[in-house]
């Protein structure tokens, strides 16, 4: 899917867009004490919230007050199912509505997420009015709770989610993005946001580790000892993002999923289940984050590819998407991977976060 226009990637038609707004607020013991108990507390927040919704025509909002982080992906069926640090949500933004609160009983949460998914058709046209409707409604529970002093920390998350070879698999159909950055696109669609601001754009691909990989690289693989193995990915890996000038980049191989950070707002951290990565994108040298146990045979290899201030342009990411394409291209045509009946899905992420 190379462009003449280094600017402008071409992703196929049949890829998916999510966009969701996740806002947090950490409740004091003095926002508890207005209720009764707890889950009063939960209950009333949450009816407040979904009525204001309701006015402002947000039709698929959650509250969650069990601690647990949001992860949200495309699905044509809608469900939902935790782990114990994770609450993931699945849904057609085309079809799927509903309000809900997901809290445990007695459990006094650290912070309580409301999480606002977009619906209906074209996520990327009417990005910015989703926000501005998200953003009134915040307002209007602040205002509901003025002497409690909510403040929110506000993300907003877009991606786009496809098979890199989906062409390959005969859909030939493309349409051409320049990925603008999202304030200037929100800007001009009269979508104010505060000028301290957080913005990353990246790229996520994971590829599994099947018996064909384990076959090819039977002679690096011992028992206990992948060392080997993982050094000749990681070697591959990196090699190729350097040919590529991509600077800004993660492979994480131990079993937990990576979560990518702005190095302004979080520091690097790890529980069970997920694996922080925060970068510097202002760092001129660039950064690499690989993280992999070499005892350990992990199911799915992990990769990111972070945008860099030098790869932020007024026209947008096209060239860094096309030049991680192309890295994503190579790095799978060096491995035992078959196009026409394999899977490497593709996400372009975009997120942008304040305290509001």
């Amino acid at each position: 899917m190379a462009s003449m226009n280094l600017h402008r990637v071409y992703i196929p038609t049949n890829a998916r867009n999510n966009h969701y707004i996740l806002a947090e607020f950490k409740p004091s013991d003095a926002f508890f004490d207005c209720f009764d108990d707890v889950e009063s507390c939960y209950q009333r927040l949450a009816r407040k919230l979904f009525a204001i919704c309701d006015e402002h025509e947000l039709f698929n909002v959650h509250v969650i007050a069990n601690d647990k982080l949001p992860i949200v992906r495309y699905h044509d069926e809608a469900h939902s199912l935790q782990t114990d640090k994770q609450i993931l949500f699945f849904y057609n933004p085309k079809y799927h509505e509903g309000h809900k609160i997901h809290y445990e009983a007695d459990h006094k949460a650290r912070k309580i997420r409301l999480l606002f998914l977009a619906t209906g058709d074209e996520l990327r046209a009417n990005a910015a009015s989703f926000h501005s409707k998200v953003k009134k409604a915040l307002d209007d529970l602040k205002e509901q709770y003025e002497q409690q002093g909510l403040s929110y920390k506000v993300r907003d998350h877009q991606h786009l989610t496809y098979d890199i070879f989906a062409k390959v698999k005969g859909h030939r159909e493309s349409y051409g993005y320049k990925l603008r950055s999202l304030y200037p696109r929100y800007q001009a669609r009269n979508c104010t946001l505060p000028e301290q601001h957080s913005e990353m754009s990246y790229v996520s691909f994971s590829i599994p580790i099947t018996r064909a990989i384990k076959t090819e690289y039977q002679s690096q693989m011992r028992p206990g000892d992948y060392t080997q193995f993982y050094r000749s990915i990681e070697d591959s890996f990196l090699t190729l993002c350097d040919q590529l000038q991509l600077t800004h980049v993660g492979f994480v191989a131990d079993g937990r999923q990576p979560l990518v950070r702005s190095s302004q707002i979080d520091k690097s951290d790890a529980n069970r289940e997920l694996q922080k990565l925060s970068f510097d994108t202002s760092a001129p040298d660039g950064q690499v984050r690989s993280i992999w146990e070499g005892e350990h045979l992990c199911d799915t290899m992990h990769f990111v590819v972070v945008a860099s201030d030098k790869d932020k342009k007024d026209v947008g990411y096209g060239k860094f998407m096309n030049n991680a394409e192309t890295m994503i291209r190579r790095l799978t045509g060096k491995l035992p991977i078959n196009p026409e009946k394999q899977d490497v899905i593709v996400r372009f992420f975009q997120h942008i976060s304040y305290q509001d």
